[in-house]
């Protein structure tokens, strides 16, 4: 009998433990908190990814590169603020706010596309033009000796720019910077014969012809943002010549509308790129442009660049038709690469035949 009422006395305690008003005030504070929690993190993650997607101002390469110069208590000898811009350039991949978001695999960046694709436009820039320092303008000849360190930072530039771990992008390039760090001490030394730079127009036009294909390439791509019927046009000009693998005499070509805003973005971080590499070019070349009559030529195609730059105060990247209601951003972008382009195509002609 005492054992029956102590189960029902028990019973009763837990029955009304369990409907308590506590309990659910407990439970409905917990899911509060957790709600508020989340949506904190979201806000945090959104304001983040808006900072990190704003590219970095274009910067003054020519004083910043009579500064480094005059820290270490030298002169910006020819070839210096070349050199300084492209050590600048890779250094701001890693130092701009969030740092290298290539290769992140954590939230908020992992969730952003059109920052990585800027930074792979800055990339292939830094990789053309530090092929181009260890092929042509550090050495005099086709049978001279490369420079030792531009030889060890050239490879460095060029590996997968989207590493996380063992080795990572960012130590990579790190190590490529270092390496152009002792090129410049050595460039700048005037004892030191060794480290050289040449300011020849044969070499200006090598790099500029493959700027020139760059761009011919991200011009097409942009383009096609709206779908374009093109003729194949590979083998105009050569009726003797060959390919490989048959093809149709027109295609339909248009970029998927979810990479749109990809190409748009690299095409943004190579023509920032570009500003930066043509402003030392047209200090290191100054003498060899103005031999040839062309230093307008050069200071057109910086113009024709910075136009890229302007803000853009759409929420997305817009692809309308060519004339419909909506604008086309590619195809603004698409324009002024353009025009950059044949302004490159003219100052190649100048450096040959001007």
């Amino acid at each position: 009998m005492l054992k029956v009422q102590f189960k029902r006395f028990w019973n009763g305690l837990r029955h009304q433990s369990s409907n308590a008003p506590g309990t659910k005030t407990v439970g409905k504070s917990l899911k509060y908190w957790l709600m508020a929690g989340l949506t904190l993190i979201l806000l945090l993650w959104t304001a983040l990814g808006l900072y990190w997607s704003n590219s970095p101002a274009v910067a003054n390469v020519v004083s910043l590169a009579q500064q480094s110069a005059k820290a270490q208590g030298k002169q910006a000898v020819v070839g210096y603020t070349t050199a300084y811009t492209l050590r600048h350039l890779a250094d701001t991949l890693l130092t701009k706010p969030g740092g290298y978001l290539s290769n992140d695999v954590t939230p908020p960046s992992i969730f952003l596309d059109n920052m990585p694709s800027w930074e792979f436009g800055v990339v292939i820039q830094v990789r053309d033009l530090s092929r181009a320092f260890r092929k042509d303008l550090s050495r005099s000849q086709s049978q001279s000796t490369e420079d030792p360190d531009l030889a060890e930072a050239e490879p460095l530039f060029n590996f997968n720019n989207d590493s996380w771990i063992l080795p990572s992008t960012e130590g990579e390039y790190r190590n490529a910077i270092g390496y152009i760090d002792s090129y410049m001490t050595r460039l700048a030394d005037p004892a030191n014969a060794k480290a050289q730079f040449y300011a020849r127009a044969d070499n200006l036009s090598n790099w500029l012809r493959d700027v020139e294909t760059r761009l011919g390439s991200l011009s097409q791509r942009l383009s096609a943002s709206v779908g374009q019927q093109r003729y194949n046009t590979d083998m105009a000009g050569q009726a003797s010549a060959e390919q490989s693998t048959p093809t149709e005499k027109q295609t339909q070509i248009k970029t998927p509308r979810l990479l749109v805003d990809n190409v748009f973005y690299e095409a943004r971080g190579t023509s920032w790129a570009l500003i930066h590499m043509m402003r030392a070019i047209e200090v290191d070349f100054a003498p060899v442009l103005e031999d040839k009559n062309a230093l307008v030529s050069l200071q057109q195609i910086i113009r024709e660049l910075e136009a890229t730059q302007e803000a853009i105060w759409s929420p997305m990247i817009l692809n309308g038709s060519g004339f419909g209601l909506i604008p086309s951003h590619s195809l603004v972008m698409a324009n002024y690469i353009s025009r950059a382009n044949a302004a490159i195509v003219d100052l190649r002609e100048l450096l040959q035949n001007g």
